[in-house]
C-alpha cells in the first residue's frame, strides 16, 4: 500500500496547479530568510549538545564507573533532541547531504550492523575494535574511511555507532542494552580490547562535532558559505527546495523508511535507534522538525513561515496543513514505548504505527497540494 501511495504521490508532485505558475512569490524572501536562521540556530544547538557528548565520553573513558556510563547516555539522549529535528533540511542536496561531500551518512547512518564495529553474542572477536592486525591504529581518519564500506550496514561512525557503544546490543523485551562500563575497564574488565574501544568511541564522538560543525559553519549568517547562497537564491527555487525537504522527510523517509519498513518486517533492527530504545523521540523530534518549518519557528525563533505564503493564497488548504502537522505528532506520541515492542503488539502497539504511518502519507499528499499552489514542482521518490 506504501508503495502505490508513493507512485501516485510522486506523479502528482510532478504537476503544476494552475493557480501557483503565475505567482512570482514575492512574498517569500523574509521566509527563506527566517529558514535560514532556524537552520543554523538548531544545526547550532545539535553541535552544542554533541561537545556535551564528546566531553561526557571523554570523562567516561578516563574513568569508566556505572555512574559516567550514565552519564554519557544521557548525554547522548540529550544530543538527539536537537539533531532530530535537523532532518527537515535534508533531500535538496544541501550541506548536510550534498552527494559529493555532504557527511549526513558519517552522522547519522542506519541501520548499524553491531558486528561491523564490536564483539556480539556468539562472536566475541567481531568488529574493528576486536581486529588490532587490521586497523593497528584507530584514528579519525582510519575509522571515517571505513563507514558504510563494502555495505550500506557497515556504519562506523555517527550517533548510531556511539550508541552501540555505549548501551550495547538491544537483548532486552523491555529495555535497552545493557553495555557493562566494565567493557571499558582495562583492569578486570569485561571482553577485550577495553583501551581500544575506549579509543574508538572518543574518536567517533570527536568525529561527530567535527562533521556537525562543517554543517553549521555553512549556516552561519554573513559567511561566504552555503547559507549565504541559500538567501540570494530566486524565490520560487529557494522554496522548492525547502518544499522538497519537507515532502521527502514525511514521505519516503519518516513514513516509510524509518517507519512502515520496521512495521512490516516485524523488526527492531529496522528502527531507528534500536541500542537505547529512543526511537519514539527520534520519530517525535523529525515530525516536529516539518512543523519547525512550515511554521517558521524553532526554540525561541518566530518568525515568518511557509504558513503565511499558503495561508494568503488559500487560507484552507493552510488550516488543513497546520492541522496535519499536529495531528502526525500526536499519533507518533500515542505509539506505545518501547517502539520495538509496540512493533510487535498486535493489539494496541501495531494499530497505532499504523495510524501515525497513515497521518504521515496523509500530510505528505497536502505537502504536494501545498507545493503545486505554490507554482513548485517537487520529486518525492
Amino acid at each position: 500500500m506504501v508503495f502505490n501511495f508513493r507512485c501516485g504521490l510522486l506523479a502528482a508532485a510532478l504537476l503544476i496547479g494552475c493557480g501557483g505558475e503565475d505567482d512570482d512569490l514575492d512574498d517569500a524572501p523574509a521566509v527563506v530568510d527566517n529558514y535560514a536562521t532556524i537552520v543554523h540556530a538548531n544545526y547550532a544547538d545539535a553541535l552544542a549538545k554533541a561537545v556535551d557528548l564528546k566531553t561526557a565520553i571523554d570523562a567516561f573513558v578516563a574513568a569508566p564507573t556505572a555512574a559516567s556510563l550514565e552519564a554519557a547516555k544521557t548525554a547522548w539522549l540529550a544530543a538527539r533532541e536537537p539533531y532530530g529535528q535537523t532532518e527537515a533540511f535534508r533531500f535538496y542536496d544541501g550541506p548536510i547531504d550534498n552527494p559529493t561531500d555532504g557527511p549526513e551518512g558519517l552522522i547519522n547512518a542506519w541501520p548499524l550492523d553491531e558486528a561491523y564495529v564490536d564483539y556480539v553474542v556468539g562472536d566475541d572477536t567481531a568488529g574493528i575494535i576486536n581486529d588490532p592486525a587490521g586497523f593497528p591504529s584507530l584514528t579519525k581518519d582510519i575509522i571515517a574511511e571505513q563507514n558504510e564500506k563494502g555495505a550500506e550496514e557497515n556504519v562506523s561512525t555517527g550517533y548510531h555507532a556511539i550508541e552501540f557503544l555505549l548501551w550495547g546490543q538491544d537483548l532486552s523485551t523491555t529495555g535497552p542494552g545493557a553495555r557493562p562500563h566494565t567493557d571499558y575497564l582495562s583492569v578486570g574488565g569485561t571482553a577485550a580490547n577495553q583501551a581500544r574501544r575506549g579509543q574508538y568511541l572518543k574518536a567517533i564522538a570527536e568525529l561527530l562535532v567535527d562533521h556537525l560543525t562543517t554543517v553549521r559553519d555553512a549556516w552561519v549568517p554573513g559567511g561566504a558559505n552555503y547559507g549565504r547562497d541559500f538567501r540570494a537564491l530566486a524565490p520560487r527555487e529557494a522554496v522548492r527546495r525547502v518544499m522538497q525537504g519537507l515532502g521527502s522527510l514525511s514521505g519516503a523517509e519518516l513514513s516509510g523508511e524509518r517507519m512502515a519498513t520496521a512495521f512490516d518486517n516485524r523488526d527492531q533492527e529496522d528502527e531507528h535507534s534500536c541500542f537505547s530504545d529512543n526511537t519514539h523521540r527520534d520519530l517525535r523530534a523529525n515530525a516536529l522538525s516539518l512543523q519547525n518549518v512550515y511554521l517558521g519557528r524553532y526554540a525561541a525563533i518566530d518568525g515568518p513561515g511557509f504558513d503565511e505564503l499558503v495561508r494568503a493564497r488559500d487560507a484552507q488548504l493552510d488550516a488543513k496543513m497546520q492541522a496535519q502537522l499536529a495531528d502526525s505528532i500526536a499519533k507518533i506520541e500515542a505509539i506505545p514505548v518501547p517502539f520495538d515492542q509496540a512493533l510487535l503488539d498486535d493489539a494496541n502497539g501495531r494499530p497505532k504505527i499504523r495510524a501515525a504511518i497513515d497521518a504521515l502519507l496523509a500530510q505528505t499528499e497536502t505537502m504536494v497540494e501545498v507545493a503545486t499552489l505554490l507554482g513548485i514542482k517537487i520529486n518525492i521518490e
